[in-house]
């Protein structure tokens, strides 16, 4: 019997928040194919996160906040199995399109997994734990997504038009991903978990973060700059002005009372209106890059 606290853990509508990066991939793949996009959609964002967040949540066992629950149930033995159905559900839908997209699902879900499992626990390693977790979030999501809806192989995982974009992204999260940890560091010590927000110290991890962030958006300028889209950077500051205030805003705040401001609601206040601006920014990426706008204004 699937229990409700299993669906919760889940956590499907937190998706959302690396939904970015596959309408960046999207906005860049030259063979659109409208099945192949469907599936590629579906296999991600409907099963393959969740299953990898109802496995993190089983082996967690959270008692207090995390990304999408500010206060997580008590979990059951049918999480376990429920996120193995996720999984192997994700892996059928990326079989539809070949066998190299499923190994790659497969790759994803397995490192996922390996994330939070008591036998390996990446997690509890702090630099190794972040570069994963925004490589593979990243770089790696970004290339299976290409890979997939352009029904191509691993080798597309070394090709430059494939590696520059796919880097940005995880330039991106590894920005971000310290944030999503701040608010955890007591659950976190308690856990015997290192993660590098708890070794960077509140103020730290925002340090951090300002200087990846500055990273990140002299990266895309750059970007857009060399692809002669001046106007696309334009759009993409304008996307990222929101998200750069609320973060300063926080940190001033932080600045006053770390330990009252590092909470469950400012993080995801920050996550809400980055995965808001960013999705927005790169769904209209997409279909200006494609040219669709312009096939629907010649109508």
């Amino acid at each position: 019997m699937i229990t409700k606290s299993s669906l919760k853990h889940l956590r499907i509508p937190f998706s959302l928040f690396l939904m970015p990066v596959f309408f960046f991939a999207l906005a860049l793949t030259p063979n659109l194919n409208e099945q192949r996009l469907l599936y590629v959609f579906l296999a991600l964002h409907l099963f393959l996160y969740p299953s990898s967040n109802g496995y993190n949540s089983y082996f967690d066992k959270d008692e207090e906040s995390i990304g999408g629950l500010k206060n997580p149930p008590k979990v059951t033995k049918d999480l376990y199995w429920l996120s193995m159905v996720f999984f192997l559900v994700a892996i059928g839908i990326g079989l539809l399109i070949n066998w190299s997209f499923a190994s790659m699902v497969l790759t994803y879900g397995l490192v996922s997994m390996a994330y939070s499992h008591p036998s390996i626990r990446i997690k509890k390693y702090p630099w190794l734990s972040w570069f994963i977790a925004g490589f593979f979030q990243g770089f790696f999501t970004f290339g299976m997504v290409y890979a997939g809806i352009s029904e191509l192989d691993w080798t597309v995982m070394i090709k430059p038009h494939v590696v520059i974009p796919g880097l940005l992204t995880s330039v991106m999260l590894w920005g971000s991903y310290p944030l999503t940890q701040v608010y955890q560091h007591g659950e976190d010590s308690r856990r015997g978990d290192r993660t590098l927000s708890l070794i960077l110290g509140i103020k730290g991890t925002f340090l951090f973060a300002s200087f990846l962030f500055l990273i990140t958006g002299l990266a895309f300028s750059w970007y857009f700059i060399d692809r002669n889209q001046l106007d696309i950077l334009w759009i993409y500051l304008s996307a990222m002005a929101p998200i750069m205030v609320f973060f300063l805003i926080w940190f001033s705040f932080i600045q006053l009372n770390p330990k009252k401001y590092a909470s469950y609601s400012w993080a995801m206040g920050m996550n809400a209106i980055s995965a808001l601006a960013l999705n927005a920014f790169f769904i209209y990426y997409f279909l200006e890059n494609t040219q669709i706008l312009q096939v629907f204004g010649a109508y």
